[in-house]
């Protein structure tokens, strides 16, 4: 192998991954396949056999995936039908009753929204906060350590490497959902991780327009139990979703590194602003999660956080957006912004926005969010 394909850039392994050989008259990246069963004569053998199983179409991505998230060392990647369905999958298919999982307080609401659900099958959860690494002091004789850094919705960010080493000590697996941040700018596996999770309705597929997850690991037993689970539970995604966040895979580099570039302006913006309090993104050089992140993280995201003084000064804001759309999620190539205490259940005060950067120029995204914060002030 060449220095060259060993050690491609992030844009040259996203726009290459997963996609087969070049040959001729035939597609860059093969169209989906629609398919319940396959032609499958005598006894039972792969690689394909029924729809719920495997697909060529989660193959191609799941190969693209796993380029990513473990350059250079073997992983297998496992493609649900939503984030939610691969987080469910990691820890249903590693937990047992009797078990101790460790959840971040103040992770994604759904993701802290399985603590009951697990705790009625006999699982103990202890909750801890991202920042300061506090998770450590919950993990003696925990089975799990989830982590989610930076966390969902507060951008705080917790050592990766520090948490893995402490957690295998303890004899707990561990498990990172690398969503804000994607495999561009964070690679959980390469510090320790068991298990890389993400929402590929977010970043990874970035166009806000499909619902996908993921789960990669380096280990063939906790990919089978992943796997078995996906099976049984039947989360699986449609191959126009895969073949839809494969193609968008091509322009990710390009994509995550702009809405960084406008994230970093955006907070600049709001840091001059006297009404606008707590603004965070972990690549602001005073951010209180910045020496951490620098450490781990390649790039940092789209997502920047805010408060304004109350519920009714934040949604006069929000009214006054022209360019940005008033959403949920995160990670589309469009901006996007919410009142995020609408939802309930995260501990953010009432004018808490979280304000996801797209790839509009940062000029336009500035004035935008200007001129509706003076609006909003009069």
């Amino acid at each position: 192998m060449t220095e060259y394909e060993s050690r491609p850039g992030d844009s040259t392994r996203s726009v290459h991954a997963g996609r087969p050989p070049a040959r001729a008259h035939e597609p860059a990246l093969p169209g989906p396949v629609f398919a319940a069963h396959f032609h499958l004569p005598g006894d039972v053998t792969g690689p394909y056999t029924y729809g719920r199983d495997e697909n060529p179409t989660w193959t191609r991505l799941e190969e693209a995936i796993s380029a990513l998230e473990s350059p250079g060392t073997p992983a297998e990647t496992l493609a649900f039908s939503s984030g939610m369905g691969a987080i469910s999958s990691v820890l249903f298919s590693q937990v047992r009753s009797g078990d101790t999982v460790v959840l971040p307080s103040d992770c994604y609401q759904a993701t802290r929204s399985l603590q009951g659900r697990l705790e009625d099958y006999g699982v103990s959860v202890r909750l801890a906060p991202t920042a300061g690494d506090a998770q450590l002091k919950a993990l003696e004789g925990a089975r799990l350590l989830w982590i989610e850094t930076p966390s969902n919705p507060g951008l705080d960010v917790c050592d990766i490497r520090r948490l893995a080493d402490a957690a295998h000590a303890a004899g707990a697996l561990v498990a990172v959902d690398n969503t804000l941040a994607t495999p561009l700018g964070q690679r959980p596996l390469d510090l320790g991780a068991d298990f890389s999770v993400a929402s590929g309705t977010k970043a990874l597929s970035g166009h806000g327009d499909l619902l996908l997850g993921y789960v990669t690991t380096r280990r063939a037993e906790l990919a089978a139990g992943v796997r078995m689970w996906r099976k049984t539970v039947g989360a699986i995604p449609g191959p126009m979703e895969a073949w839809l966040a494969h193609r968008s895979l091509s322009t990710l580099a390009l994509r995550v590194d702009r809405q960084a570039a406008n994230a970093l302006e955006l907070a600049a913006a709001l840091l001059r602003r006297p009404e606008v309090t707590d603004v965070r993104h972990p690549g602001l050089a005073d951010d209180p999660a910045h020496s951490v992140a620098t450490a781990q993280m390649t790039r940092f995201g789209s997502v920047v956080s805010f408060t304004l003084p109350d519920k009714e000064h934040a949604e006069r804001f929000l009214s006054e957006l022209l360019l940005t759309t008033e959403a949920t999620s995160f990670g589309s190539v469009t901006s996007t912004a919410e009142r995020r205490a609408r939802w309930g259940g995260d501990a953010v005060p009432e004018g808490f926005i979280r304000f996801s950067v797209g790839v509009e120029d940062a000029a336009d995204i500035v004035r935008d969010v200007t001129q509706a914060l003076d609006a909003a002030a009069r």
